[in-house]
């Protein structure tokens, strides 16, 4: 049995007894972190410069760190709600401050996106890997502790320990210390909040060496609330549902487009002809588009490496029922907001024994028991978020031409690589085809880029707001004509005309008229009567903010849009010193504390916010 700590100091000092100091500590991805534990060990290295102390990491959450006046007040009582009680990881702002004592090292395999660009000890120690290949780089390294964050459950007077949402290299690193492959202690802190889940990651106290459990350490789960979908991001989440298969398998990756996605279909399951319109409203006039627009009478099967509150929402529709041995679910960790925790700790044993939490070497990968992957992975659609693309297929998700990393692989590469080699089965990349960059708006379609995430010869589906290319072996010039339809029209005539001369698209080729009213006007447009229906809700699986804030929200996103733009700016400013704002324009001013201005900051402040909450109203 393993010893049980109420004090995290005094189990980093049964630690450092136990394996010495030489600790090459491994933490779970995201929010399966034992935050007192690594910060009792940071604390004792910081204080003994002869422990050597190595942290192998990904995705080390942060709280928000607002700047900007409007900003700071929007979003410092929201941290405050949410995110109160949560402890801080010491060592994040030490490696951020560059003040990290050179006995201590921070390696991670995969980062907050953009939290830690130019960065330098962080970008200099980070490992690009596979997220199926973490665990094998993990070990290579001499990982001799893992701390990790657990939910507890006492059984006829035993008690037992989930792995809950990080069952991902854990099981696997478990896997190898059982074959004798690898000498590691594994420790635990127990969470009150944290839901036991069922299957593999359910495991017995004799797995663990410590286990720290008290009332004092018990805290509020990193909960990021959900926020609104754009409609760029509801038009890309449209065309990619319009590709999922009945009776087929979904893969969902992180962020708002998954969700879009998974409302898409719930769309689709419960209003066929409302989804058959808006998506031919999306592709109107466009052929070649081919549609999955019918309900879902078989169902689908998921296998994600990351579990969203979407895949709750997909269950709960009735989507998710193609059960794999009584599993509808196969995930490796899982993120999301406090009503998602809340909902899988409540769910009753026989609906939560349906979503099984596995090791990423089962989620990302068909190696290992093979046959049965492959005959439960049918009409597979791995659908994943890239940052850019360039106009041959190649994709760049995880990093820049110079070399910084936004974030890292994680598991996409598998995924690209399993839809090539399942029969059926599909990878559907989704962007949003702009972005906004330094004050001017730029496209996220590129002739050529210094980094690459998935190469062209991996070239498989794209999806934008605009629609969706289908490249899979396809030439060259028709991988090129087909990336041109569903880039911004705003940028369509120099791609082409960068590939023209790069000698890979007919001088004489010019893109379809059907093609070159790719504005964001006619997107909002197109949606225009869903999202007036309540078909399209900005917050589809719930909200963490008020009322009022969410009345805010919009506004503040005119506001943030007409930064770039002293014109813009300037009407604003003039629309909102001319307009008396109403009642509830009044509790929106109040809760940016503007409604009482005293600096001339605020009074503009107070005018631009007032005219961009007429003007949100009113788009």
């Amino acid at each position: 049995m393993p010893k049980v700590f109420s004090d995290p100091d005094a189990l980093a000092e049964e630690i450092i007894r136990d394996v010495g100091t030489d600790l090459v500590v491994g933490l779970p991805l995201g929010l399966g972190k034992a935050n007192h534990v690594v910060n009792a060990l940071y604390a004792r290295a910081c204080a003994d410069p002869d422990i050597k102390l190595t942290m192998l990491s990904a995705l080390t959450l942060e709280k928000p760190a607002p700047k900007a006046l409007i900003e700071r007040r929007f979003i410092t009582p929201v941290i405050d709600r949410l995110f109160g009680g949560y402890p801080d990881l010491t060592y994040a702002d030490a490696l951020r401050e560059r003040r990290l004592p050179p006995n201590i090292d921070v390696v991670e395999f995969f980062f907050l996106a953009g939290r830690w660009l130019h960065v330098p000890a962080a970008q200099q120690n980070y490992i690009s890997a596979n997220y199926t290949n973490a665990a094998s780089y993990l070990l290579a390294r001499g990982m001799n502790v893992v701390t990790q964050l657990v939910a507890q459950r006492v059984v006829d007077g035993v008690p037992r320990y989930s792995l809950s949402c990080n069952t991902d290299t854990t099981l696997d690193v478990l896997r190898e210390r059982r074959a004798g492959r690898a000498t590691f202690k594994l420790i635990a802190q127990v969470n009150s909040e944290l839901p036991f889940m069922p299957g593999e990651g359910d495991l017995p106290a004799e797995e663990f060496s410590a286990v720290l459990d008290s009332a004092a350490t018990d805290f509020p789960l990193f909960a990021p609330p959900s926020e609104p979908i754009s409609d760029t991001r509801y038009a890309i989440g449209l065309n990619a549902a319009s590709l999922v298969r009945d009776g087929g398998t979904l893969q969902i990756g992180i962020g708002q487009i998954g969700d879009a996605l998974a409302q898409g279909l719930i769309l689709r399951q419960r209003h066929g002809a409302a989804f058959h319109d808006v998506v031919t409203r999306l592709c109107e006039a466009r052929p070649g588009v081919a549609q999955e627009a019918g309900a879902f009478q078989v169902g689908l099967y998921g296998v994600s490496e990351m579990v969203t509150e979407a895949f709750i929402g997909l269950i709960d529709a009735g989507i998710l029922t193609r059960a794999i041995d009584g599993v509808v679910l196969h995930g490796a960790f899982f993120l999301g907001p406090r009503s998602f925790y809340r909902v899988l700790r409540e769910m009753p044993s026989d609906e939560i024994a349906r979503i099984q939490m596995m090791p990423v070497s089962f989620t990302n990968e068909l190696y290992g028991d093979e046959d049965r992957k492959r005959s439960a992975r049918i009409d597979a659609r791995f659908i994943n978020v890239t940052m850019m693309a360039t106009l041959l297929g190649a994709a760049v998700s995880d990093g820049l031409d110079d070399g910084q990393v936004v974030s890292g692989v994680g598991g996409q590469y598998n995924f690209v690589a399993q839809a090539f080699a399942l029969q059926g089965a599909r990878s559907v990349l989704t962007l949003e085809a702009t972005r906004q960059s330094g004050g001017a708006l730029k496209s996220n379609f590129l002739w050529r880029y210094g980094h690459e995430t998935i190469p062209r010869h991996l070239r498989d589906v794209f999806v934008t707001e605009y629609g969706v290319a289908d490249l899979r072996g396809k030439s060259d010039a028709d991988v090129i004509a087909s990336m041109l339809t569903i880039a911004d029209s705003r940028f369509q005539g120099e791609l082409a005309r960068l590939a023209k001369d790069a000698g890979k698209l007919p001088r004489g080729y010019e893109i379809p008229a059907a093609y070159r009213d790719n504005h964001p006007e006619r997107i909002a447009a197109a949606l225009k009567p869903a999202r007036e229906a309540g078909l399209l809700p900005s917050f589809p699986f719930g909200c963490d903010f008020t009322e009022v804030e969410q009345r805010l929200i919009p506004a503040l996103e005119i506001l943030q849009g007409a930064q770039h733009s002293s014109r813009a700016l300037a009407g604003l400013l003039w629309q909102g010193l001319m307009r008396k704002p109403d009642t509830a324009d009044e509790a929106c001013l109040a809760r940016l504390g503007l409604d009482r201005p005293k600096t001339w900051p605020e009074r503009f402040y107070r005018a631009l916010v007032n005219a961009a909450l007429a003007e949100s109203r009113a788009s």
